[in-house]
């Protein structure tokens, strides 16, 4: 496969995260944990299936332990940080926050053997940051409210749980993308052990909320592991980087589209932000 190649299949995955927030309000009541077991249940399943079918599954044998669990960490953490910020905060703000990570991506692979920062890794840096204050100083509207708090620092944990375990994963580039759904069945197990253990079972309420949850599955918290893999390993990672800034734009506008989240002046200040300041960050990286 060539580089350029994985680079656009990885974007795919940019695409299927921008309808995340929509999916996610949609999936409501489940609570995070039991919303992580059923989409990396689905996801996982595909995982194998596909594997099965290409041969890959001899592959996962020779995989270390350490992998598996650095992989499943890595995506445990991040959705069920982002479910629950999106329960506890606005879905537009919460995402736009959680949306630093394709900055967060260039920042950090700016430090990896052979890159370096620059003038305008720092300035993106200032922009995003700016963007994710704005939020949180109640630019989106709704005005400040401390009970949204929590919610944002979930988001923004999220933000640099994603961007590290992208970054880390291409130190990973000879393991197989198949191992992916070995981390989404761990994952899987590991939130269905701690839903029973701290949340109350709440089944989707209707045929929209089934639908949005299997929607997860299939294309965000599903197909989307194994584009992403494959595009941060064989192609490009600070492309993607740059390509990732359009995900809150994306994210923002179907939340809007579908009526979930109120267009203002302050959303559109702090998603231009945001996205403006990957842009130079990728900007940046690429005049190297």
């Amino acid at each position: 496969m060539t580089k350029t190649r994985a680079t656009a299949i990885g974007f795919g995955a940019v695409l299927l995260w921008s309808l995340l927030a929509l999916f996610t309000v949609g999936s409501s009541p489940t609570p995070p944990l039991l919303l992580n077991t059923i989409c990396f249940s689905i996801g996982g399943t595909l995982g194998l299936i596909w594997a099965w079918s290409n041969g890959g599954l001899r592959q996962l044998v020779d995989v270390p332990w350490t992998t598996y669990l650095f992989g499943t960490v890595g995506l445990f953490g991040y959705h069920a940080l982002y479910f629950s910020a999106l329960r506890m905060a606005p879905a537009a703000e919460a995402g736009l926050i959680a949306y630093l990570w394709p900055l967060l991506i260039v920042l950090f692979s700016g430090l990896l053997p052979g890159e370096q920062l620059r003038v305008g890794h720092l300035i993106g840096a200032c922009l995003g940051f700016a963007g994710a204050a704005v939020i949180i100083a109640g630019g989106g509207g709704a005005g400040f409210q401390f009970d949204h708090l929590p919610g944002y620092a979930l988001a923004l944990l999220c933000a640099l749980t994603w961007s590290s375990y992208s970054v880390l994963s291409r130190r990973l580039g000879d393991t197989p993308t198949s191992s992916v759904a070995i981390f989404c069945i761990a994952a899987a197990i590991a939130s269905g052990v701690m839903h029973f253990a701290v949340e109350d079972t709440v089944w989707p309420d209707s045929a929209f909320g089934w639908a949005s949850v299997i929607a997860l599955g299939l294309g965000p918290v599903g197909l989307a592991f194994y584009v992403w893999d494959i595009g941060v390993k064989q192609g490009d990672i600070q492309v993607l980087g740059t390509a990732s800034y359009a995900a809150p734009l994306l994210s923002t506008l179907a939340l809007v589209l579908a009526g979930i989240a109120v267009p203002s002046g302050g959303l559109a200040i702090a998603a231009l932000l945001i996205t403006g300041g990957a842009a130079i960050a990728a900007r940046a990286s690429m005049e190297r």
